[in-house]
């Protein structure tokens, strides 16, 4: 029979699991819009993700209430520190993920033409998709997860969209220079991509942490 604590610690892992899925099936909506040039398809995704700002802060407050009710030690604590932080990291990710749908919606019918990058705009949503996809597998198998081989995997998907973006970033900046009215414009779009660069790094994060929880040693964090 689980105890109160166990209970407890089973309905966050539950939140989080519902979080990080509402998050992976947004980015993977956000990447169909921008492979159908959707806009209905973008507004959906502002819409799934318009409360993940409220839905991370009642994780977190079922984390501290159970700090504050059992006082955990070793392990346990480990685990809701490292929820703690993961929970950051998703909703931050999730909040990349909304600002993407609502701008690449703006820029698809902008002045700009963004065809030229549309094969590699793909390449690195579905790298960003990719990465939340192993970590949401692996949240909810922990039984049968390797971590350390689910942090590496990650990480080539991390390593891979840091190559797609700055490959983006300088034909983006060529078309700066050819395009100076547009310059804007294309600023703009390079931020957008931005988005998906930090959400990959986040996934790393969330990895990383995952690995924490289950064999402790250090905490290591993108900046």
């Amino acid at each position: 029979m689980l105890t109160k604590y166990d209970t407890k610690i089973n309905t966050i892992r539950e939140k989080i699991s519902q979080l990080l899925g509402d998050i992976t099936s947004a980015d993977e909506l956000s990447l169909e819009a921008f492979k159908l040039s959707d806009t209905a398809k973008f507004k959906e995704v502002e819409k799934n993700l318009g409360k993940i700002g409220l839905k991370g802060d009642d994780i977190d407050n079922e984390i501290i209430k159970t700090f504050a009710l059992y006082g955990p030690e070793a392990k346990e604590l480990r685990f809701l520190v490292a929820y703690l932080k993961m929970t950051n990291e998703l909703v931050r990710i999730g909040e990349g993920v909304k600002k993407y749908a609502k701008r690449m919606s703006e820029h698809t019918s902008s002045g700009c033409n963004i065809e030229p990058f549309k094969p590699s705009i793909l390449l690195l949503h579905k790298s960003s998709v990719n990465a939340l996809k192993y970590i949401l597998e692996c949240f909810n198998k922990k039984e049968e997860c390797n971590y350390e081989d689910n942090y590496r995997k990650v990480l080539v998907e991390e390593s891979m969209n840091d190559d797609l973006f700055a490959v983006l970033e300088k034909e983006i900046l060529n078309k700066i220079i050819d395009e100076k009215e547009l310059s804007i414009d294309y600023v703009n779009i390079l931020g957008s991509l931005r988005k998906l660069e930090r959400s990959c790094d986040r996934s790393v994060n969330i990895a990383n942490l995952m690995m924490y929880a289950q064999q402790g040693g250090e905490i290591k964090l993108f900046k």
